[in-house]
């Protein structure tokens, strides 16, 4: 056998060099987006974090009070304060409740004893939807679902607030 050396011609050569350059030029590229896309999902998520929203428990009574504050929201590298709101209350058990004021038939927001016609509920005046105080939707009413209760917590005498959840899921 003889061993005879094989010759790479000049096209294959540069066939060879211009094809790895250009997967190290195509692998170059591909780290900047591939890393924008994958970095978000591998930090830290403050999801489902309570927040102190200043409402200290003995200033809570049985009529719903709407209390509003902000928490910072991080969105891949965009940092933002975001509103929210609750209805909260103490019911007949002395317990601590925290609805959410979006209506649950189209997102408008309800209010309590937003109508005359209509005391001690809460209302909403985009299609006269309505709830209980207890937060259950009133039969024959556009809602078809009760009100979003908020995750909530008692620390050192303060309120904190977390994610709005249905009611049979909080």
């Amino acid at each position: 056998m003889s061993e005879k050396k094989q010759q790479v011609s000049r096209r294959q050569f540069l066939n060879y060099t211009l094809t790895g350059v250009g997967g190290f030029m195509a692998a170059g590229l591909l780290v900047s987006p591939l890393r924008m896309a994958i970095d978000p999902v591998l930090q830290k998520s403050t999801h489902g974090d309570l927040a102190n929203v200043s409402l200290a428990v003995g200033d809570i009574t049985t009529e719903p009070t709407r209390v509003d504050w902000k928490i910072d929201q991080v969105d891949g590298w965009y940092e933002s304060q975001v509103s929210k709101s609750a209805w909260v209350f103490k019911d007949e058990n002395d317990e601590i409740q925290a609805f959410s004021p979006v209506c649950k038939h189209l997102g408008c927001v309800v209010s309590w004893e937003g109508s005359e016609d209509f005391p001690n509920e809460f209302y909403c005046p985009c299609h006269d939807g309505r709830y209980y105080k207890d937060g259950t939707n009133v039969p024959g009413t556009p809602p078809l679902a009760p009100l979003d209760v908020f995750e909530r917590e008692v620390r050192d005498g303060m309120l904190f607030l977390g994610e709005a959840k249905p009611k049979g899921e909080a």
